[in-house]
């Protein structure tokens, strides 16, 4: 073999490789791109949106298909927050409100629900999440409406405030609760 052969030969198999780490790139890049569609068609099956930029705005919040069904208590956190922490007895009613929701023990959204109790979430994420719950709730697709969020938003906002019944709500916790009630029955 002439050194014209090995260098030939040499640079075909140069060529060779670098065309599979392409072909191996581009599949790569299609199996992302089918995973976050199908992710997508989970979460807009769970939430019945449908409109992709409302999607990709879920998904920009960190919802997956796993963590989706915590949409709708975002405001019943929201409002545990509102006066600096969450309290144990908030605490206990927003894991019962998530059992109820079928938010198993140990799922993925469970121990997301748990993140948000121990570290309040920023503000953008309440924001979002309050227009996203109403572009939800205008579908029809869901049986919940925004009269019983914000019923589990009061039911956390009484949870532990007040001395002996007395004033249960705080000033902050209703400045909030007007606010959300307008915001999710879109006044």
């Amino acid at each position: 073999m002439t050194d014209k052969d090995i260098i030939a030969e040499r640079g075909r198999s140069l060529e060779d490789e670098y065309f599979r780490k392409k072909d191996r790139e581009l599949i790569e890049k299609m199996q992302r791109a089918a995973a976050t569609a199908q992710a997508r068609a989970e979460m807009g099956a769970r939430t019945g949106l449908n409109d992709p930029a409302l999607l990709e705005e879920l998904e920009g919040l960190g919802f997956t298909p796993d963590t989706v069904g915590l949409l709708p208590l975002v405001p019943a956190i929201q409002v545990a927050w509102a006066e600096g922490g969450v309290t144990a007895a908030e605490r206990t009613l927003l894991v019962k409100l998530a059992r109820a929701r079928g938010i198993a023990e140990g799922t993925p959204a469970d121990r997301q629900l748990g993140d948000w109790l121990d570290q309040r979430p920023a503000e953008e994420v309440f924001a979002r999440a309050t227009r996203l719950i109403r572009a939800m709730l205008s579908t029809g697709a869901r049986q919940e409406n925004a009269a019983d969020l914000v019923k589990h938003c009061e039911a956390i906002a009484a949870a532990s405030g007040g001395l002996f019944g007395v004033n249960r709500v705080s000033a902050e916790e209703r400045q909030l609760l007007t606010s959300l009630a307008a915001e999710l029955k879109g006044r």
